[in-house]
């Protein structure tokens, strides 16, 4: 699937250099599949140890169905857990536009087709404070123009060029392309030693 524009509403999630522990918490790491991560997302910042919810966007019932995250500087550093996107996700986030990101989170977004976009820090601070007075402002993410726009005004983005372009061209999902190409695939797959027993 090709991903050249998103939109929707959009969600804060305010601070500098919120690392993947704070995004998925480490105990959540032995969950056997990724399927119910999205209720973990900021888990230890969003609830007490008794289960009453702190004040977070994700519990802000304003921010209900928004599914484009707004963040600072070095969203996703820390280690490289591929379940921070995952459990992104599985919340219903399509998008994330930030100052800047951790290397690797950046790229398991981009496997995922989360496009991670840049923006300058006076207009990640406006659409913040935009978002915060009108929650159900639609925000739009042109990757062919590298635009974000909202009501009357827009700002220029900027994305690592290889994420973009496998993400316009629909190359970002390695399973649709490897079944695109089922024939080329499976005779490859006949040439693997360790796919038939090890025999020559």
């Amino acid at each position: 699937m090709k991903i050249k524009n998103v939109k929707g509403r959009g969600i804060p999630v305010a601070g500098n250099d919120i690392d993947t522990d704070r995004i998925i918490p480490a105990r959540y790491l032995k969950l056997v599949t990724f399927k119910d991560l999205g209720k973990y997302a900021f888990y230890d910042v969003r609830f007490n140890k008794d289960g009453s919810k702190k004040k977070h966007a994700f519990n802000d019932e304003k921010f209900t169905r928004a599914t484009i995250l707004i963040v600072n500087k070095n969203f996703g550093c820390g280690s490289s857990r591929e379940h921070a996107p995952q459990a992104l996700m599985r919340y219903g986030i399509k998008a994330i536009i930030g100052e800047s990101f951790g290397e690797i989170f950046e790229g398991n977004c981009t496997t995922l087709g989360i496009p991670t976009v840049i923006g300058s820090e006076v207009d990640i601070e406006t659409l913040i404070k935009v978002i915060n007075d009108d929650s159900v402002l639609e925000i739009r993410i042109d990757l062919e123009t590298m635009q974000v726009s909202y009501g009357d005004f827009s700002f220029e983005i900027k994305q690592k060029e290889s994420s973009r372009a496998v993400l316009t061209e629909g190359k970002w999902d390695s399973l649709s392309t490897l079944m695109e190409a089922k024939e080329e695939t499976k005779k490859l797959a006949e040439k693997l030693p360790y796919l038939n027993g090890f025999r020559s």
